[in-house]
């Protein structure tokens, strides 16, 4: 092989650097060589960085420099071919380029090359001479075979295959030898890539199905070059998730000393324990227990809900606490002298929150609150080793790494163990206890803790009868004031779609009718406060403003209060935007949120405006939707919400000493809910 030095060159001149390898590339990969050659799948781009001596520099001339390219192999007779390449002058310091024609080396042989600079005058050594090394790539034209796929927890068509929350494990293995990783996906995801311990080597995924149904998974296995397989695919059939192994209602009769297991074992009541509170609104239990905090008010089985804690498991509760100033435990179960896990309330920091321990791991969130429900569902995934919490279906805290203990106790709810015996006693309601031993999935959370919204009202504004428009509901009517009026269709109006000379009425906003209010002196009233403003709601209602551009605020709704509304709806016009207010005391001038959105008054041109307001005291927030829309600058905090304690108002609300803020425009379908309706409900 030729040795290559510098050749003479003139007194003032100095020869080009040698090219250092780590300014080498093959295609988009460093120079390496040996085990860590380059992979490509075709003929590559082969670059150096070339450099002339900063003295060489004249003044007069520009400093420029050749690349020389060489490469060589062995073909198959043994016989070493070689190919050079010289490019164009380029400034020094700048990238020389070898794109290496189609056809012009063998696949599946190794090709080594190297790289000199000239200036015009001389030559640098080459770049594998002296500390440097000659760069080696094999080109490969063929792409590997398709992988193969299997999962022992779910086989592939076979009829539905348990199930929602259980982890399947899925291994791809490609016959192809130099498969260096895989591209896969699942339906909805996930999707990725991962790379086996050695090439050709076979590697396995983890997947927990969050839903049911069919489930397909694809793989491509990608070689050394970057060449792809043909895909292929894995379809299976999912089934829902798995019943709890253990499940008390907690909804037995007064006066019982057991409390009935739905699903495992019937748990044994200590006489702290009465049956037959009532349950929490909107759910499907019928009853609850309440437990008294003393030493006598727990339920205990004598064998593990949990067989092996080890294992992916989840419990759940509603909970309502009579206290939230020191811990509390809803449920836990026996490890030895300590607790393998426990679920409850603590009050060890600044505010009380609610918890899930296990194996030295604990995840805190939420807010209680004395005297309100609220759904607690403590999850362990053996796959991730992590516990997590939700509060009312919600995920709350950090994900926590666990190493939970083999040891499996007797299960507990109302109280935890340690060396010094049973402690943290709950104090309040407790129903609907739960076990399972599985991985219970977002969507599952969401619905263990869903309250079903109730209709509280609902006013068509279609007639009224003696100055009252019924609720269709056969609740309280909506009582119209002076200024407020029904207006429909007048009798014997032309239809403008039969009779060209026909002069067009207003047509109603919905249906036959609507509220049509003179914004002076204009309301109606429903006695009640219809819905508890300090407990989840949904209020909802057709609007349409009969100015284009209001000169003063205009309120739709409210619900007051004794000093002040609880909630009021209504019309900004310095904004342009529909705003929701609710003060945070029943006092003048107590601090207030407030969302928006914005929306231009049609001035009785259009079908109106249709406006809801949320109010999910679960995650303590409102939100404010407008045409089935919301948005971040339409949501907010809201931690406490007091309850409105006066009659519904439509078309006015509180300033000051009396009532204002009269709507002009009209109104239709007033609709109210006990309960936070989901936002796919809305529109």
């Amino acid at each position: 092989m030729t040795t290559g030095t510098g050749v003479a060159q003139a007194a003032d001149n100095l020869p080009p650097k040698q090219p250092l390898v780590q300014d080498l590339k093959t295609g988009h990969e460093e120079c390496a060589a040996g085990d860590q050659r380059v992979y490509v799948s075709g003929p590559p781009v082969l670059s150096a960085v070339l450099h002339d001596p900063e003295e060489d520099n004249h003044p007069a001339e520009a400093n420029l420099v050749k690349g020389e390219f060489e490469a060589w192999w062995t073909n198959a007779d043994g016989v070493e071919q070689r190919l050079t390449h010289t490019t164009l002058e380029t400034l020094s310091g700048h990238p020389q380029r070898w794109h290496m024609p189609e056809g012009s080396v063998p696949p599946n042989t190794v090709v080594s090359w190297r790289v000199r600079a000239n200036d015009g005058k001389a030559t640098s050594p080459w770049s594998s001479e002296g500390d440097g090394s000659a760069c080696e790539f094999v080109y490969d034209d063929e792409n590997p075979e398709k992988a193969t796929i299997s999962s022992p927890e779910y086989p592939e068509n076979v009829f539905w295959v348990d199930g929602v929350g259980v982890y399947g494990h899925f291994t791809m293995d490609s016959p192809s030898d130099d498969v260096v990783s895989y591209t896969y996906g699942f339906i909805g995801g996930p999707y990725g890539t991962v790379r086996p311990e050695r090439p050709g080597g076979p590697v396995t995924i983890p997947f927990l199905p969050l839903d049911s149904g069919p489930e397909s998974l694809t793989v491509r296995a990608i070689d050394r070059a970057g060449r792809s397989s043909g895909q292929s695919s894995y379809d299976f059939l999912v089934k829902s998730g798995r019943a709890p192994v253990a499940h008390w209602p907690l909804a037995d009769a007064k006066g019982a000393t057991s409390a009935d297991a739905e699903a495992g074992t019937d748990a044994a009541a200590g006489s702290g324990v009465t049956f037959g509170a009532p349950a929490p609104a909107r759910t499907k239990l019928t009853a609850s227990a309440t437990l008294d905090g003393s030493s006598h008010g727990h339920l205990t089985t004598d064998v593990p809900a949990v067989a092996d804690p080890r294992k992916s498991f989840a419990v759940s509760a509603w909970a309502r606490p009579a206290e939230t100033a020191r811990n509390m435990t809803v449920a836990g179960q026996d490890a030895g002298r300590s607790a393998a896990f426990a679920l409850g309330l603590s009050a060890r920091g600044e505010t009380p929150d609610w918890s899930f321990t296990v194996g030295g791991a604990t995840v805190s969130g939420g807010a209680p609150e004395t005297g309100e429900w609220a759904h607690l569902l403590g999850v362990y995934d053996a796959e991730t080793g992590k516990a997590q919490l939700y509060v009312n279906g919600h995920e709350v805290g950090t994900r926590a790494e666990a190493t939970p203990t083999a040891t499996a106790g007797a299960f507990q709810i109302g109280r935890v163990r340690d060396g010094n015996g049973y402690h943290d006693r709950w104090h309040g309601e407790l129903g609907g206890v739960r076990v399972h031993d599985r991985v219970v999935v977002p969507d599952e959370a969401a619905g263990l803790a869903y309250r079903e919204p109730s209709s509280r009202g609902h006013w068509s504004l279609e007639t009224a009868q003696d100055g009252a428009s019924p609720d269709l509901n056969g609740g309280a009517p909506l009582k119209l004031g002076p200024g407020a009026t029904i207006y429909r269709v007048p009798d014997g109006s032309c239809e403008w779609w039969l009779d060209p000379d026909c002069v067009p009425v207003p047509q109603p906003l919905v249906g036959d009718g609507h509220l049509a209010l003179d914004g002076k002196t204009g309301h109606a009233i429903a006695e009640g406060p219809v819905v508890d403003t300090s407990d989840s709601f949904t209020i909802g209602v057709v609007v349409q403003l009969a100015d284009r551009d209001p000169e003063r605020p205009m309120t739709v709704l409210s619900l007051p209060g004794e000093h002040t509304d609880a909630l009021k709806v209504r019309y900004q016009p310095e904004q342009r935007s529909w705003q929701v207010v609710m003060p945070h005391k029943d006092e003048r001038g107590a601090p207030e949120t407030v969302v928006a959105r914005f929306a231009r008054a049609d001035g009785r041109d259009g079908i109106g405006h249709r406006v809801a307001v949320v109010y999910d005291d679960a995650t303590d927030k409102v939100k404010l939707y407008v045409d089935g829309q919301t948005g971040a600058d339409a949501t907010a905090d809201l931690p406490n919400g007091w309850r409105a304690s006066g009659p519904l108002q439509i078309g006015r609300g509180q300033t000051g000493d009396g009532w204002g803020e009269y709507l002009h425009g009209d109104v239709d379908e007033v609709r109210a809910f006990a309960g936070a309706l989901p936002d796919g409900r809305i529109p």
